[in-house]
């Protein structure tokens, strides 16, 4: 069903990884500064960092990987043309978080996903102020004889990961977010945060979706959703998610469409009573 190999796949992660590490480090150079931040949109910044981050970024993946478009929030086109999104195309979030690094909060991070058409295969997301790392790709399907192909693998700071193994949402640490725009219902999201939180054990709102996704392949959190999020966003984590066996749909629980930006990703086993609980 995909076009490349495990092993390629595994190299793509290592080389999305290698890039995700020098943006970080360019970034964590600006962290607690106080940086200027330009304004995009209502409650949507931009600063020096994310722009510098994306050039990197682009540089180094048009370099190490020649021949893949890169897709990049500040630019929002590709380094070359990606408009049908087939074959492999790099995405890529040079600085997710960019209003809690600007105020010196913690939680952002570096996130580089590889996509082949509309399926994630590969990806990495760097945390520098958290110290944490996530890498991974997805698995082979299973062949047209029914045998299982080789796995997947996720890795947190170097160590395999996997998701958690809590079986009901009241025992459920799960994580959301609102877009910056957040005038109007459902897409503010404040009717399912309401509806899930009178469910779950606890629902957490960090600011950084590539760090919930990733935080879903590990095991911290149990699931989350989020609405009207963008591709850069959720390439990376999201392929960690599937790696680490994880599930992932769309809000009404059917296949997703990562391009639209409204998904529910979970350890699989809540997920069915997660989306309920979105849609109630």
């Amino acid at each position: 069903m995909k076009s490349t190999s495990a092993a390629e796949r595994a190299q793509f992660a290592a080389i999305a990884l290698l890039v995700a590490e020098e943006a970080g480090a360019l970034v964590s150079a600006g962290f607690r500064s106080r940086p200027v931040a330009e304004l995009k949109g209502k409650s949507d910044l931009v600063t020096q960092f994310d722009r510098a981050s994306e050039d990197m970024l682009v540089a180094r993946l048009s370099s190490l990987a020649p021949g893949i478009p890169v897709v990049g929030e500040e630019r929002g086109e590709s380094s070359s043309n990606a408009s049908n999104r087939a074959g492999l195309i790099w995405y890529v979030d040079p600085l997710d978080g960019t209003t809690n690094f600007v105020h010196g909060h913690p939680f952002w991070s570096i996130a580089v996903g590889l996509m082949d058409g509309d399926e994630p295969i590969a990806g990495a997301v760097v945390a520098p102020a958290l110290g944490l790392r996530w890498s991974g790709w997805v698995g082979d399907p299973v062949s047209a004889v029914g045998r299982p192909g080789r796995p997947g693998e996720a890795r947190r700071n170097g160590q395999r990961c996997g998701v958690s193994a809590t079986a009901k949402i009241e025992d459920a640490l799960l994580a959301t977010g609102f877009p910056p725009v957040r005038t109007h219902a459902p897409t503010n999201n404040f009717h399912s945060f309401m509806s899930v939180k009178h469910v779950a054990q606890a629902v957490r709102r960090c600011g950084s979706a590539a760090i919930d996704l990733c935080m879903v392949a590990d095991g911290t959190y149990d699931g989350y959703w989020e609405r009207k999020l963008h591709i850069w966003d959720v390439a990376a984590g999201s392929a960690l998610v599937l790696a680490a066996r994880g599930r992932i749909t769309a809000l009404d629980g059917s296949a997703p469409n990562y391009h639209v930006g409204h998904i529910v990703a979970s350890n699989g086993l809540i997920h069915d009573a997660l989306v309920e609980a979105v849609n109630a």
